[in-house]
């Protein structure tokens, strides 16, 4: 799916302005929104619907949390993850790059799965949808939608259920 590049194309001719800036973020969530729904019946691979696929992308999730980035949330799907965390200082003067944080993650849970699946092609797509928090409130609901997600996906009907859903202090059944 492309972003309609209409929208985003008007959005550009737009003055940098508060204004701008809240309608490029409203599209952006907009666009999520339908992605997710894609992804949420099923569409693509469905790699991580392997347990021993969606354990080691948790592992991979958690090996740098508390020395990168704080783990804040995450759910596994059977085909897409999502993850909440909060970069941590590398120097005095930076935070660990979101870029940085997201190749290793991605690089090296990519590697092993496809060895586990006997298979060499790309595993997660190019493409992610990186989202920097702006407030409290906005970091609640993005934390709820994404324990939530396989409830919304009507997989379970509490999120505690499912296996592979990580809220700090509170753990799902399986991990």
């Amino acid at each position: 799916m492309r972003k309609p590049e209409r929208i985003f194309a008007e959005l550009d001719h737009v003055p940098a302005s508060s204004e701008r800036a809240e309608r490029l973020y409203l599209e952006e969530r907009r666009f999520f929104g339908k992605w997710d729904a894609i992804l949420d019946q099923g569409k693509g691979p469905d790699w991580l619907r392997n347990p021993e696929i969606a354990k080691l992308v948790a592992d991979a999730m958690r090996f740098f949390d508390g020395k990168r980035y704080d783990l804040l949330a995450y759910c596994i799907m059977s085909n897409h993850v999502h993850v909440v965390f909060t970069p941590l200082i590398e120097t005095a003067e930076a935070y660990y790059p979101l870029a940085q944080i997201m190749h290793t993650m991605k690089g090296y849970s990519a590697g092993q799965a496809n060895r586990l699946l006997g298979r060499s092609d790309a595993f997660w797509l190019h493409e992610s949808y990186d989202h920097c928090v702006r407030n409290e409130t906005e970091l609640e609901r993005i934390v709820a939608y994404v324990v939530n997600n396989p409830v919304k996906a009507g997989l379970v009907s509490d999120w505690q259920v499912w296996p592979w859903t990580y809220y700090p202090g509170v753990q799902a059944s399986g991990l």
